[in-house]
């Protein structure tokens, strides 16, 4: 299947949910509440705008170039987050209300009791939604959290214990991600001084042309044993061939199905790097795990850094100690962070372990689509290594 009827069976019916979306609530929010023709209209047009602003969000965004610019990016991608959890409200009420009327047996209320009641849930539901939306966007331009995740490594030396690995992931430098997001975040991931750092994929939205300005910036990480990248499924949307010279022009070594060792002769495990997991849907090669284990021993401790948690099964079989992935961004949004859970499991966030395998899952420290986290706060990890 090629990539783009892949794109239109998955935009044709998200673009049909959006836009019926915008019709249910003009009527449950604007269209019931009020008799006012001005009103309606006024109401029309900032819902028919929003849908269409919705779905060129992601054109304007690839060509900001002004300060002007990059907030209408935000304020288009702010918009569908609203109307997220406008529908959610308004739906969550709606069912209430319904079901209440049910179980009481209450009588039909009069043209005047409807138009209250209409009002008042939309009211709520508007409060509820704009709250919500408020706070996930501050939440999801806020510092990402440093979560420091001690593991086990077997067969780790001693003379490595306490060894420092910071992920960061799923960055998606893009429309309105930009130079001081990439400066931020490096700034932060430099402090903690760690002694190796990993960019396990997803690190963007867009060219080279596009975007190479603002990820620049990456090229200032620091890091005892340097920095290292492996390709997400964004990556390859935005053209992975171009990104990962790039990235190489930054001093950051790319690994794509391939080892290195890290540290000396007298202490050193392998750091294994693989393509992103649905790489083979663009026509390439892709993941490639056995060619990344080729020619290691099974006594070294070893990590793997690939982007997406799929496959860890046939990893732990393998015997790598620990393998670094993002991806699922813990669900970004409520309720995603429950359908993440029902999908991944406990791959979805966070350290799992299977046999003597770990497995960490960080929730990523940009966003894609709305500008808001919820329930899901942006992250950067700080792994500690143990001998295990």
């Amino acid at each position: 299947m090629s990539h783009s009827l892949r794109m239109a069976l998955f935009l044709v019916p998200v673009t049909t949910l959006l836009a019926l979306a915008h019709v249910y609530l003009y009527r449950r929010l604007v269209r019931d509440v009020t008799a006012s023709r001005a009103l309606r209209r006024a109401g029309l047009v900032l819902f028919a705008g929003g849908l269409v602003g919705s779905l060129g969000a992601r054109m304007v965004g690839a060509k900001l170039s002004s300060e002007a610019a990059w907030w209408t990016g935000i304020v288009l991608l702010v918009w569908m987050g609203l109307v997220l959890y406008l529908l959610m409200f308004t739906l969550g009420l709606d069912v209430v209300r319904g079901v209440l009327t049910k179980v009481r047996k209450l009588p039909e209320p009069s043209p005047e009791r409807r138009a209250f009641l209409a009002r008042g849930l939309a009211a709520g539901a508007t409060v509820a939604g704009a709250a919500v939306s408020t706070y996930g966007t501050w939440r999801a331009y806020h510092p990402p959290d440093v979560r420091d995740i001690p593991v086990r490594l077997p067969g780790l030396p001693k003379a490595l214990e306490g060894f420092t690995l910071v992920q960061l992931t799923d960055i998606h430098i893009g429309g309105v991600l930009q130079r001081r997001f990439v400066d931020d975040l490096v700034a932060r991931a430099n402090a903690l001084k760690p002694d190796l750092i990993a960019v396990t994929g997803d690190l963007v939205d867009g060219t080279v042309p596009e975007l190479g300005r603002y990820v620049g910036g990456f090229g200032a990480l620091k890091a005892r044993h340097g920095a290292y990248f492996v390709t997400g499924n964004h990556d390859y949307y935005s053209g992975v061939e171009a990104w990962t010279e790039f990235v190489r022009g930054l001093g950051i070594t790319v690994l794509r199905n391939r080892a290195v060792s890290i540290g000396d002769a007298g202490a050193s495990f392998d750091l294994i790097g693989v393509d992103d997991w649905s790489a083979s849907r663009f026509g390439e090669a892709g993941y490639d795990l056995d060619a990344a284990l080729k020619g290691l021993r099974p006594d070294r401790a070893s990590v793997l850094l690939a982007h997406q948690p799929s496959n860890f099964e046939v990893v732990a079989q393998r015997g790598v100690g620990l393998q670094i992935s993002g991806h699922t961004h813990g669900g970004q949004m409520f309720p995603g962070n429950v359908l993440g859970h029902l999908i991944w499991g406990e791959q979805n966030a966070g350290l799992s372990q299977q046999g003597g395998s770990h497995l960490y899952v960080s929730r990523g420290c940009g966003f894609v689509g709305p500008p808001m986290r919820v329930a899901a706060p942006p992250e950067i990890a700080r792994i500690i290594l143990l001998p295990g």
